[in-house]
């Protein structure tokens, strides 16, 4: 019989596993950094050097437009606040290995956050302060067809990756699940899946699972990329209201672009 999962045991199991650790604001499931938040959300900086991420992997946009492609949490409403910093659970279920051929693939690209089979352009974090659940949104800076690759080779998940086991890096047994997710009709090539990664505690006691929405979504030349992901159940109307949000970014700052040529 599955154990069942309760919140504060759930606390406890994860406290155990050493995935939460002890104290007021980590048991949020969240590490916070020193300083106060940003009033706006923590934008990472690119991986490649200022002046080499412009127009970077083929992308049409200078810097100050992928910039401007960024949603925010003014785009969510409450909820949504600007991040507080990168989830426990990351390093806890999401840094993992499995044996499943390809699985391992996707697990890999879920943890370093390279949805789109490269390091994202730039990217942001926004925490829901309701669920602890977290969404990161990234601007892609790959060629449109390595995009399309990508979103040809996640497709392919639901069928090869239905369901496979994998191992924890704190040593847990995870059963992981995908399935095909429905997006909105939005941009040019699109792809969503959801992701359940569930594992029981050492003493059997306690069952949690981390639920994972995925999406990618190519707009012309450009492309972006988002998980949604928390403890128990995610709620999808984020999902699809930054998907949405995110083609009319892209296309409203490629229209603008053309207008200023």
């Amino acid at each position: 019989m599955t154990a069942e999962i309760r919140p504060r045991g759930l606390l406890l199991a994860l406290t155990a596993a050493g995935l939460l650790a002890v104290g007021g604001c980590a048991a949020l499931g969240l590490r916070h950094p020193a300083a106060a938040p940003h009033p706006f959300p923590t934008i990472d900086a690119p991986v490649q050097a200022p002046k080499a991420s412009a127009k970077a992997g083929g992308s049409t946009l200078s810097d100050q437009q992928a910039q401007a492609a960024l949603i925010t949490q003014s785009d969510l409403g409450a909820p949504w606040t600007p991040t507080r910093g990168a989830a426990t659970w990351r390093d806890g279920l999401l840094k993992a290995t499995t044996s499943a051929g390809e699985c391992q693939r996707l697990l890999d690209a879920l943890y370093s956050d390279e949805l789109l089979g490269a390091p994202a352009r730039l990217a942001v974090g926004l925490d829901d302060a309701d669920t602890d659940a977290q969404l990161r949104y990234q601007i892609g800076a790959r060629r449109p067809a390595d995009v399309d690759a990508t979103l040809a080779w996640l497709r392919t998940m639901p069928a090869k990756c239905a369901d496979f086991m994998a191992t924890s890096g704190t040593g847990l047994t995870e059963e992981v699940q995908v399935m095909e997710a429905p997006l909105p009709e939005v941009g040019d090539a699109r792809q969503g899946l959801r992701i359940l990664v569930g594992a029981t505690s050492q003493d059997q006691e306690e069952r949690y699972v981390l639920t994972i929405d995925l999406a990618a979504v190519r707009v012309g030349e450009d492309s972006f990329a988002l998980t949604n992901a928390g403890l128990g159940d995610v709620p999808n109307d984020a999902t699809q209201a930054a998907v949405q949000m995110g083609a009319l970014r892209l296309a409203d700052v490629h229209r603008q672009g053309r207008v200023q040529v």
